[in-house]
C-alpha cells in the first residue's frame, strides 16, 4: 500500500480518500468484498482516485462508464463491465446464464429480470476465483436504469467474495439504488493542498495575485486548478460553478482549430461507444482529413485517439458537443447512423437517425418503435419508454402518434416514472380521440392517480373509462370497474372505492353475460352475506378458471370475507407457483406475503419468517417498495410489544406518506390483536373500532372477533353485541368450521353461556387455524376459572398454553400462564424454538438446508452467492450450538 507521502500530484490532499479506497481493496484481497461510492462535482478528483484503485496489486480490473447519451440503452453499462469476463458465463447455472445472454442481446428471449443481478454476482465471483476482482464504474450518474439496479444489487452482496466495487458519481444522481450504498464525499482541496497542486502542475510562473484569483475561482476543485491557468488568470472573475468554468475552458481550446478538426471532435462527442471503427468511416463521409485534422484535434489534449476514442474528461465531451453548430451535430449523427451496422446494433443506429432529424419522420419513428419492442423483450422498460416517446414525437400520422404516446405512457408507468407518464399524457389532445382512445386515456390517468400520494382521482378516471366503454365494449367496460377495485387493493388505497364502484355499476355499467364478481359484490352490499355468499363462492371458483388467476388481490379479500382458509391456501399456492414459473416479481412477492398470512393463521411462525426473508430478498433484487401488512400480522401474533409498536410506527409513517389508508387499517387491526394478547383491552378496543370503521372487505370482518373480546372486557356490552351480530351473519352464511368456531367463542364472551364455548372448541378442532383453536381454549378456561370451576378450567388453560407456546404467540401464552398460576398450577417452561435465535434470513436458510437443499439452491432463492450462504450457515451453527447440516433438522422445522 502506498504511504501518503508517496502520493502523486493528482492525489495531493487526498490522504483520507486514498486510505478509504485502499481499505476497500485490501479487504477484497482478503476475501471480504465491499463497495464504495465516491460522490463529488465534476473535476473534484474522483477519476484520480479510480486510477489509484486500478493500481492495486494482484487485482483483475473490469471497467464500465455511464454515458450521457446512452442512458436509454438497457444493460449497456452492465454489458460493458461484464464483457471482459464473459468466458466464465459457462460456469453459471443455465437459468442465470440465459438471463445474462438475453439481457446482453446475445440470444433472443424474455429476460428473467430478477435473476440478472444474481447472475452478474455469480459471473464476477467466478472471475474472482483465481485473483481478486476490482469493478470500477465511472460517471454512474449516467448509468442506464437497468444497469444501475443490477450493479447496486451486486454491490450489496459481495461481502463474502474477493470483489471490490468502486463507483464515481456526480450529483445530482438518479441512478437507482446507489444512494443506499456506503459512500464518501470527495470535496474541495484545502488551501495548502490546492497551492501545492497548482505549483506542481503549472508550467508557467504565476503572479501571486493571479494565483490567488485562480485559487478563489477554483474553490479547491483540482481540475479547475489545472485548467484555469491556461487563461493566464486574467479573465474577469467568474462566479459560476467550477464544472461550468471548466467546461468553458475546454470550449476555449476549440477556438483556433480548423473546421475539419472541430467536426471530427463533434463526431467523436456524438458517439458514446468510443469505437474508432465508427469514427473514422463517419468522418471520411463528411470529408474530414483524418490524418491532419486528427492530429490537430489530439493536440488540444481534449481527446485521445487509440484503440478507443477517449475524452480527457466527461465535461470535455459535453463541452465539444454543446459548442458544435446545430448543423454539424445533425451531420455527425447522420453519418454515425450510416456507418452503424443495422443488424448488429439496430438500436444505436435508430437513436442516431432520430438525433439527425429536424422534424417528423414516419420511417425513423417506425425504426424507434422496433427498438422499443426489442428493449422491452430484453427487460429494458425504461429504454422502451424512451424509444417509444421519441417515436411518438417523430410520427406524422396522428393516429400513430396517439397510439405510440399511449404505449410510451404505459411503459413509463411500468418503469415507475409516474411524473413523466403524466406529463406525456397531457400532450394528447381530446378533440381527435374516439371513445376507445378517450377510455384508454382515462384508464392511464386512473393508474397515475392511484400511485400518486396526493391524488384521489384514480377511481373517478377508471369509472369514467368504464362508462365510455359501456356501449362499444360492454365486457371491457365491466373490466374497467374491476380494474379500479383491483388497483386500489394493490396500492393499498381501497377505502371507499368499493362503494364508488358499486354506485357506478348500478347507474352506468352494462349487464354482464352471466353473474360476475361485480354482481356478487353488489348483492353483498345491498342484501348482506346470506344472499351474497353463494354467488361469491361461484365467482371465486370461476366457470373456466379461478378468479384469482385474473384478480388475485380481490380474490384474497373475498376468501377472507368468506372465512375460508382452504380457498385462501389454494390462492397462495397458485400465486407462488405462478410467480416462480413466470418470473414475475410482483406476483411472487404477493404470493409470499400471502404465505406469511397463511402461516400466521395456521400457527407456523417459522414458515412466516422464512417467507418474509424471501419476499424481502426479491424486493431488494428488483428495487421494489417495502411491504408491511404481512409483517404486521406476524408482529401482532408474536406479541412482542416493543418490536410490534416500532413496526406499527414505520407502517403508519409509510401509509401517511403514500396515502395508503388500507395500510393504516391493517395497523389498527394488528394493534387490536397485539393488545388483546397483552390484556390491554382499552387500547385493543380503540384499535378495533378504528379498523372496522370503514367496513373494508375482509379486514372489517377479520377484526370483529377482536372488537367483541375487547368490548366485553371493557364493559362495552352494546358494542360487543353489535359486533357479534355482524360476525354471526358473516360466519353463518359462509358455513366454514373456522368462521363458526370463532363466532361461537365470541358469542360465549357476550352471553356467558358455556355451550357456546364448547361449540367453539368443537368447531375449531377441525380447523387448520390453530391460533384461533388455542384462543378458544384460553377463553373457555378463563370463563371456567371466573365461574369458580378450578378443576375444569385447568385442562383448557393447559391446552391453550401449550398451543400458544408452541406457536410462539408470546403475549397470549403469558395470559394463559397467568390464568394457570391463578388456579395454583405452574405453567411448563418453554424450551424455545430455533427461530428465536435466528434472523428471518438465517431461518430461511436453516429451514431450506434442513430439507437437504444445497448452498447453490438456497443462494438462488435469496439472491445471494453460495459463499455468502455458507457464511450464514456458520453463524447459524454457532447460534444453535451445532456443527453439521444434519443437526439442523432437530433444531428448526424443515421447509415444507
Amino acid at each position: 500500500m502506498r504511504t501518503p507521502a508517496d502520493l502523486p500530484a493528482p492525489l495531493v490532499g487526498r490522504r483520507h480518500e486514498v486510505g478509504r479506497v485502499d481499505e476497500l481493496t485490501e479487504a477484497a484481497r482478503a476475501g471480504r468484498g465491499g463497495v464504495l461510492v465516491l460522490r463529488g462535482e465534476a473535476g473534484i478528483g474522483k477519476s484520480a482516485l479510480l486510477d489509484h484503485a486500478r493500481l492495486a496489486a494482484g487485482f483483475r480490473v473490469v471497467h464500465a462508464s455511464g454515458a450521457e447519451f446512452e442512458t436509454e440503452l438497457p444493460f449497456a453499462a452492465l454489458h460493458q463491465l461484464c464483457v471482459p469476463v464473459l468466458e466464465h458465463l459457462a460456469d453459471l447455472p443455465a437459468r442465470h446464464r440465459e438471463a445474462l445472454q438475453v439481457a446482453f442481446g446475445l440470444v433472443t428471449g424474455t429476460p428473467d429480470l430478477f435473476r440478472i443481478g444474481l447472475a452478474t454476482l455469480e459471473l464476477l465471483a467466478s472471475a474472482a476465483r483465481d485473483r481478486p476482482l476490482l469493478c470500477v464504474v465511472d460517471d454512474a450518474q449516467w448509468l442506464d436504469a437497468e444497469s444501475s439496479k443490477a450493479l447496486a444489487f451486486l454491490a450489496r452482496r459481495v461481502a463474502a467474495e474477493p470483489v471490490a466495487v468502486l463507483f464515481a458519481v456526480r450529483p445530482p444522481c438518479a441512478a437507482s439504488g446507489l444512494d443506499e450504498l456506503p459512500s464518501l464525499a470527495v470535496e474541495g482541496l484545502a488551501d495548502a493542498d490546492a497551492r501545492a497542486l497548482l505549483a506542481a502542475e503549472s508550467h508557467v510562473t504565476l503572479d501571486e495575485q493571479v494565483r490567488d484569483r485562480i485559487m478563489a475561482e477554483a474553490r479547491g476543485n483540482p481540475l479547475a486548478l489545472l485548467e484555469l491557468p491556461r487563461a493566464g488568470g486574467f479573465a474577469a472573475p467568474d462566479t459560476s460553478s467550477a464544472p461550468t468554468r471548466i467546461e468553458r475552458g475546454f470550449r476555449a481550446r476549440l477556438d483556433d482549430l480548423p473546421a475539419g478538426a472541430r467536426l471530427l471532435l463533434t463526431i467523436a462527442s456524438a458517439d458514446p461507444t468510443g469505437d474508432p471503427g465508427l469514427l473514422w468511416p463517419a468522418a471520411a463521409r463528411l470529408g474530414v482529413d483524418v490524418t491532419a485534422d486528427g492530429a490537430a484535434a489530439a493536440a488540444t489534449g481534449l481527446v485521445e485517439f487509440a484503440t478507443r476514442v477517449r475524452f480527457c474528461h466527461p465535461l470535455a465531451r459535453s463541452a465539444v458537443y454543446r459548442a458544435a453548430e446545430p448543423e454539424d451535430r445533425l451531420a455527425a449523427h447522420r453519418v454515425l447512423a450510416e456507418v452503424t451496422d443495422p443488424v448488429a446494433d439496430p438500436d444505436r443506429r435508430a437513436w442516431h437517425r432520430a438525433e439527425a432529424g429536424t422534424g417528423p419522420d414516419d420511417e425513423v419513428a417506425a425504426d424507434l418503435e422496433r427498438s422499443a419492442s426489442r428493449a422491452l423483450s430484453r427487460g429494458g422498460v425504461v429504454a422502451a419508454a424512451a424509444f417509444m416517446e421519441r417515436a411518438a414525437a417523430l410520427s406524422l400520422d396522428t393516429a400513430d402518434r396517439v397510439e405510440r404516446t399511449l404505449t410510451a405512457v404505459r411503459a413509463h408507468l411500468d418503469a415507475g416514472a409516474t411524473d413523466t407518464a403524466a406529463r406525456l399524457l397531457t400532450t394528447i389532445g381530446n378533440a381527435a380521440l374516439d371513445e376507445l382512445q378517450l377510455a384508454a386515456v382515462d384508464l392511464l390517468r386512473g393508474r397515475i392517480a392511484f400511485v400518486r400520494h396526493n391524488d384521489g382521482n384514480g377511481p373517478m378516471f377508471m369509472l369514467r373509462a368504464g362508462k365510455r366503454l359501456s356501449t362499444s365494449d360492454p365486457e371491457r367496460s365491466r373490466e374497467s370497474y374491476l380494474d379500479a377495485l383491483e388497483m386500489a387493493l394493490v396500492v393499498g388505497r381501497a377505502g371507499g372505492v368499493l362503494d364508488m364502484v358499486l354506485a357506478a355499476v348500478r347507474s352506468d355499467a352494462p349487464a354482464g353475460r352471466s353473474p360476475d364478481v361485480l354482481d356478487a359484490l353488489a348483492v353483498l352490499s345491498a342484501d348482506g352475506h346470506r344472499a351474497a355468499v353463494p354467488l361469491l363462492r361461484k365467482v371465486l371458483d370461476g366457470d373456466e378458471s379461478p378468479m384469482w388467476t385474473e384478480r388475485p388481490a380481490l380474490a384474497v379479500m373475498i376468501a377472507g370475507e368468506l372465512w375460508d382458509p382452504h380457498a385462501h391456501a389454494a390462492i397462495v399456492e397458485w400465486l407462488v407457483k405462478s410467480g416462480r414459473e413466470s418470473g414475475s416479481p410482483l406476483v411472487l412477492r404477493l404470493g409470499l406475503a400471502q404465505v406469511v398470512s397463511t402461516a400466521v393463521w395456521t400457527g407456523d411462525l417459522g414458515r412466516a419468517m422464512a417467507a418474509i426473508a424471501e419476499e424481502e430478498a426479491i424486493a431488494d433484487a428488483v428495487g421494489g417498495p417495502e411491504v408491511f401488512y404481512h409483517r404486521l400480522q406476524l408482529a401482532a401474533v408474536r406479541g412482542r410489544r416493543e418490536e410490534a409498536v416500532e413496526l406499527f410506527g414505520k407502517a403508519t409513517a409509510a401509509a401517511t406518506a403514500s396515502g395508503a389508508g388500507q395500510l393504516v387499517a391493517n395497523v389498527h387491526w394488528a394493534s387490536a390483536v397485539l393488545h388483546n394478547g397483552l390484556a390491554d383491552y382499552p387500547t385493543a378496543l380503540a384499535s378495533a373500532r378504528r379498523a372496522t370503521a370503514h367496513g373494508d372487505l375482509f379486514l372489517a370482518g377479520g377484526t370483529l372477533p377482536e372488537l367483541v373480546e375487547a368490548a366485553v372486557r371493557c364493559g362495552e356490552t352494546a358494542v360487543a353485541a353489535e359486533a357479534l351480530e355482524s360476525l354471526t351473519e358473516r360466519t353463518e352464511a359462509s358455513g366454514t368450521t373456522a368462521g363458526l368456531g370463532v363466532a361461537a367463542y365470541a358469542r360465549g364472551l357476550v352471553t356467558g353461556v358455556e355451550d357456546h364455548y364448547r361449540e367453539a372448541v368443537e368447531h375449531l378442532e377441525e380447523s387448520p387455524l390453530v391460533p384461533f383453536r388455542a384462543r378458544a381454549h384460553l377463553l373457555y378456561g378463563e370463563w371456567l376459572r371466573r365461574e369458580g370451576r378450578r378443576r375444569d378450567c385447568r385442562g383448557h388453560l393447559r391446552t391453550a398454553h401449550e398451543l400458544l407456546s408452541d406457536i410462539g404467540m408470546e403475549a397470549f401464552a403469558r395470559r394463559a400462564a397467568d390464568e394457570l398460576r391463578a388456579t395454583g398450577e405452574k405453567a411448563r417452561g418453554r424450551s424455545g424454538d430455533g427461530y428465536d435465535q435466528l434472523t428471518t434470513q438465517e431461518l430461511f436458510i436453516a429451514r431450506q438446508v434442513a430439507t437437504g437443499a444445497t448452498s447453490n439452491e438456497v443462494a438462488a432463492r435469496l439472491f445471494l452467492s453460495p459463499r455468502t450462504v455458507d457464511a450464514h450457515l456458520r453463524n447459524i451453527f454457532r447460534k444453535l450450538g451445532i456443527t453439521s447440516r444434519r443437526q439442523l433438522r432437530g433444531q428448526v422445522e424443515p421447509e415444507g
